[in-house]
C-alpha cells in the first residue's frame, strides 16, 4: 500500500468514528417519570395540576349542591378556553385534554365536546340530513346542553440572575353556571422550578 491510500483509509477511519460518536440516540422512556431538561412546562407538569385541580373541583360544595338541587343527576360541564399566558409556548390543548380526562375517570360529572370539536360534530350532522338513512341519521336539536363552564389561564413568572433562574407556574381555572354566570368554583395550582445552568 501506497502512502496515499493508507492517507485515504486513516481519513475514512477517524470520519466514520467522528460521525458515530455524533450520532443522536433515543430512548423510549415512561411518559409518568418523564425527567425534566429544560425547566420548561412539560407533560408531566400538565397531568400533575390537571389531576389536582378535577379533584378539587369535583370535591368542591358546589358538586352537592347542584345533586341536591337536580335529585341527584349529574352536572354536565363543557371545559372551554384555558389561554397561555406564560411566558413560554405551552399548548393549552394538551392541559385541556388531561382536564377532560380528569373528569371522565372521575365519573362525578357529564363532559361535553366544545370549541372546534363541537363545530365537527355539528357539520357531521349537518351532513348526514342529505347523506344518510332516516333509520341512522341523527337530529339536531338533541344535544346536551352544559350546565357549567371551566374556564381559566396559565401563567408565569421568571427570576434570573446569571446563570440560575426561577420559574414560577400558577394555573387558575374558574368554573361558572351558564345559566346564572354564577362563579361556583374557583382555584389555582402553582408549581415552582429553580434551574441552575
Amino acid at each position: 500500500m501506497n502512502l496515499k491510500t493508507l492517507k485515504n483509509i486513516a481519513a475514512v477511519a477517524v470520519l466514520t468514528i467522528a460521525i458515530t460518536s455524533c450520532a443522536r440516540q433515543v430512548t423510549r422512556i415512561n411518559t409518568d417519570s418523564a425527567p425534566d431538561i429544560s425547566g420548561n412546562w412539560n407533560v408531566t407538569d400538565s397531568k400533575l395540576v390537571a389531576d389536582e385541580m378535577t379533584k378539587s373541583i369535583i370535591g368542591s360544595k358546589w358538586l352537592p349542591t347542584h345533586l341536591d338541587a337536580k335529585a341527584g343527576k349529574k352536572p354536565t360541564v363543557i371545559v372551554g378556553l384555558v389561554q397561555n399566558k406564560s411566558h413560554e409556548h405551552i399548548d393549552a390543548e394538551t392541559f385541556v385534554k388531561d382536564v377532560e380526562q380528569s373528569f371522565i375517570q372521575s365519573g362525578t360529572v357529564r363532559l361535553v365536546q366544545g370549541g372546534k370539536k363541537r363545530e365537527e360534530l355539528r357539520a357531521e350532522k349537518a351532513d348526514q340530513q342529505d347523506n344518510a338513512t332516516v333509520s341512522t341519521m341523527k337530529k339536531f336539536g338533541l344535544e346536551n346542553g352544559a350546565d357549567y363552564i371551566l374556564q381559566g389561564s396559565i401563567n408565569s413568572i421568571v427570576d434570573s440572575h446569571k446563570r440560575n433562574k426561577v420559574v414560577y407556574y400558577q394555573v387558575n381555572l374558574e368554573l361558572t353556571d351558564i345559566q346564572t354566570n354564577e362563579v361556583v368554583w374557583i382555584g389555582d395550582k402553582k408549581i415552582t422550578k429553580a434551574v441552575k445552568n
